[in-house]
């Protein structure tokens, strides 16, 4: 089964994504790439990477403007990455099990109405976004 969190940027609580700054996304997922550098940018201008962090974990991103997608991220390390570039991007993560928003405290407010009930507000930190999505403890 695969596992997908999704990743968009809200604004004053506008029902639509607002676009993302595709350099910053690069900026951040560049230094842990472990794929293939020449397939990074896709004909549509799309990203794709392969990132891995310093204890293994790996998952594979996929990146437009309108949004992020988190393909089978494994617990540990990468987590941390995903929360430098959710906190950097001033975004919000998208629970696929439950539908909800995971965010922090600042993107809140930018959250569509509909959204903001549901939504879990954290510290965004590795662990406590890997706790959010999928209750695993770091050890």
């Amino acid at each position: 089964m695969s596992y997908s969190p999704s990743i968009y940027k809200f604004a004053d609580g506008g029902e639509m994504p607002v676009p993302l700054d595709m350099e910053l996304v690069r900026a951040v997922l560049e230094p842990h790439d472990v794929g293939n550098p020449q397939l990074t940018v896709g004909e549509d201008g799309g990203l794709q990477f392969l990132i891995r962090a310093s204890d293994g974990s790996e998952a594979e991103i996929s990146a437009d403007e309108t949004g992020i997608l988190v393909e089978r991220p494994h617990t540990g390390g990468v987590f941390g990455i995903v929360a430098e570039l959710v906190s950097r991007l001033g975004a919000v993560i998208i629970d696929p099990s439950r539908g909800r928003a995971v965010c922090r405290e600042e993107e809140y407010a930018h959250l569509p109405a509909g959204m903001q009930e549901d939504a879990v507000v954290i510290e965004m930190t590795g662990e406590a976004v890997e706790a959010a999505l999928i209750g695993t403890p770091r050890r």
